[in-house]
């Protein structure tokens, strides 16, 4: 199936490590451009790395996402090394434990800096590239925005705020015939998360109990199923009608999981 995005110029946030890694190969894997925004940590390193040695046309701009000045000038970056932006790919982020009763005032903004207000300065500085492409946005939300977690108040408004941002801009951006859907995992195994369950006393097992509430199989989202469903939403030719949509990739663990225990 030809997605129609060869040589297309695909922003990704975070697209060095984790789900972002798997959304960069998966836009390469079409033929787009891949312009990773990202600070230049040991994981991007490798990334970049291993995308010069295969010549893979990836170019990282390195940018603090909390600075909105710097947003700013990284999509001017792009602009100027390339031409165009055809899509924009929301997904950097940190689930950063700010809860309601150990967190705090401060905190709490910090999360929705990390976490929330990058989304709309990326869209916001992108978007008279996006309406001169007609491109498409794709939001990288979380089942916590529809599930909550417990102790991470900051990350889950965040979440549930980029579902909200997303139809709010695909209603917005009709008359531009900008696209702009978002994508919903849960239980994704990224550089992150392996660090998390190594902060358990039992990391085997808590991996093991989380995995047998998952329906679909019994084991976590691959990087590249959600990648899959990011190319998708991406592509003008084959989900050129597809706007204002929250897509669940999450083996069932949201719904089913619920409805069947």
């Amino acid at each position: 199936m030809d997605l129609g995005l060869k040589d297309k110029v695909i922003l990704v946030t975070g697209g060095g490590a984790g789900i972002g890694e798997g959304i960069s190969r998966a836009c390469l894997g079409e033929g787009a451009r891949v312009v990773v925004l990202s600070r230049r940590s040991e994981n991007v390193q490798h990334f970049m790395a291993e995308m010069e040695s295969a010549g893979a046309r990836c170019t990282l701009i390195e940018a603090h996402l909390e600075d909105t000045a710097r947003c700013r000038e990284a999509i001017a970056e792009a602009e100027r090394q390339f031409g165009a932006i055809d899509g924009l790919v929301n997904n950097a982020g940190v689930n950063d434990g700010v809860g309601l009763e150990g967190g705090s005032v401060e905190r709490f903004e910090e999360s929705l800096k990390k976490n929330l207000i990058h989304y709309y300065a990326l869209a916001h500085y992108a978007l008279p590239a996006l309406k001169k492409s007609q491109g498409s946005i794709v939001n990288i939300s979380s089942k916590v925005a529809l599930t909550g977690q417990g102790n991470t108040s900051g990350y889950a408004a965040s979440k549930g705020a980029q579902l909200a941002l997303t139809r709010e801009w695909a209603a917005e951006l009709l008359p531009f015939n900008v696209r702009v859907n978002a994508i919903l995992p849960a239980e994704v195994m990224t550089p992150l998360y392996e660090r998390w369950l190594k902060t358990l006393g039992d990391p085997e097992a808590k991996l093991r109990e989380i995995t047998s509430k998952i329906p679909l199989g019994k084991r976590m989202t691959l990087s590249s199923e959600i990648a899959a469903a990011v190319v998708f939403l991406l592509s003008p030719t084959q989900s050129g009608h597809t706007t204002g949509q929250h897509l669940i990739v999450d083996g069932g663990y949201v719904h089913l999981d619920r409805a069947l225990t």
